[in-house]
């Protein structure tokens, strides 16, 4: 059973500034957007700092975004990255069917990648992670590289709204309405 605490603070800034963003979102009502806690059974807790100390994961998550974009309904996953090769190990199974039953229920689903060593943020349609996947499912690389990746789907990062993906999120929308998705 995988411990709590293994992951240590990996991807927290990216999630804080998605929980900013998706805020700002909610305030201007452009969406609502809310984070899914991954349910965790405590064993261990300090009890002067009241802190969870050693836990485990009840259930498999499914990904790390749920809400609404303007009557869409979207899900998304958050990774970071530190180097210019994305490991699809970093992304579990249920992770992918999920996406898939959330696309097939006429729901966008996709990623949210940020490569920290460029400090460059991407979206990457389900469509994409798809490709990708199944790549590596037919005996490809198990990993894909930033170059790889759309362009035109780099999510500005500003001061305002930090991680703007509302924007990408529109121009993936565009698409799907050109070729009949």
């Amino acid at each position: 059973m995988p411990s709590w605490n293994s992951r240590g603070l990996r991807g927290s800034m990216l999630e804080e500034a998605l929980n900013y963003t998706n805020n700002k979102y909610r305030q201007e009502k452009l969406a609502l957007v809310q984070k899914i806690p991954t349910p965790i059974t405590p064993i261990e807790i300090d009890k002067q700092k009241h802190h969870i100390t050693l836990a485990y994961f009840e259930q498999k998550s499914t990904v790390d975004y749920i809400g609404n974009v303007q009557g869409i309904p979207v899900c998304f996953d958050a990774k970071e990255c530190a180097t210019g090769t994305f490991p699809l190990q970093n992304i579990h199974n249920h992770q992918i069917k999920f996406m898939e039953e959330f696309e097939n229920q006429n729901g966008i689903s996709f990623l949210i990648i940020y490569f920290s060593n460029v400090d460059i943020c991407y979206y990457v349609p389900c469509r994409d992670v798809l490709k990708f996947w199944n790549r590596a499912l037919e005996g490809g690389r198990k990993s894909f590289r930033r170059e790889e990746l759309d362009s035109s789907y780099i999510i500005k990062i500003t001061n305002q709204i930090f991680i703007h993906y509302l924007e990408t999120l529109s121009k993936d929308l565009d698409i799907r309405d050109e070729v009949g998705l």
